[in-house]
């Protein structure tokens, strides 16, 4: 029973003491956690389970290495708040996905964000179109901030037919359409190559078409 009983109080004790660590570090969703915040409360995490399971070693040190990273975790807050390029050196700074209702592809590529993830993250905030949004801002924690164009009257959903130049097979059985329809609409507007086409989307009888790499 003795070791039982030394498991129980260690789980009420480390319990209450990662709820006091969280409080110290100060509150935040999970969502914008940033990446020290993330990294730390992994490493606390898994010392508390070291922490609970160990027995045989003093509790004491198993502890002190959260109250350490609390410390830590402290210092680099107060820092980040103090200094703006800290901030930017640990965090990141916020990308412009689409700018003006372009889509910018080197940033897509630089922080490995495809057009699933854009499309993913557009229809959570129930934005149908791209054509919607004038601008969509990655933030560093991740989440996608959207500010969209004047509202326009709603229609059939949008239809992505292109995807960094891939045809979307499975898009044009959804409108009855076939790959030849697809490239005669193309090149009727001038678009010969579907390999430069980095996103093509169909909605209401209208085509949005943004080219790889287009500057404005």
């Amino acid at each position: 029973m003795g070791d039982y009983t030394t498991l129980l109080l260690r789980t009420v004790f480390v319990y209450i003491l990662i709820l006091l660590i969280f409080r110290m570090m100060g509150k935040k969703e999970i969502g914008q956690l940033s990446v020290i915040d993330f990294v730390i409360s992994i490493m606390i995490a898994e010392m508390a389970v070291l922490a609970i399971e160990n027995l045989k070693k003093p509790l004491f040190l198993n502890i002190m290495p959260m109250v350490v990273l609390m410390l830590i975790q402290i210092a680099l807050s107060y820092t980040a708040m103090k200094s703006k390029k800290f901030r930017d050196l640990v965090d990141g700074k916020p990308s412009v996905i689409i700018n003006r209702g372009k889509i910018d592809e080197e940033v897509m590529r630089k922080h490995r964000y495809n057009f699933d993830d854009l499309l993913l993250q557009l229809r959570g905030k129930d934005i149908r179109n791209i054509t919607d949004v004038e601008f969509a801002i990655l933030e560093t924690t991740g989440e996608l901030s959207v500010f969209k164009k004047e509202k326009k009257k709603k229609g059939n959903p949008t239809i992505p037919l292109i995807l960094d130049g891939i045809v979307q097979e499975t898009s044009l059985e959804e409108i009855n359409k076939t790959n030849i329809w697809l490239r005669q609409q193309l090149r009727q507007r001038g678009y010969t190559n579907i390999q430069s086409i980095s996103f093509c989307s169909y909605e209401n009888g209208q085509f949005y078409i943004d080219l790889k790499d287009e500057k404005k």
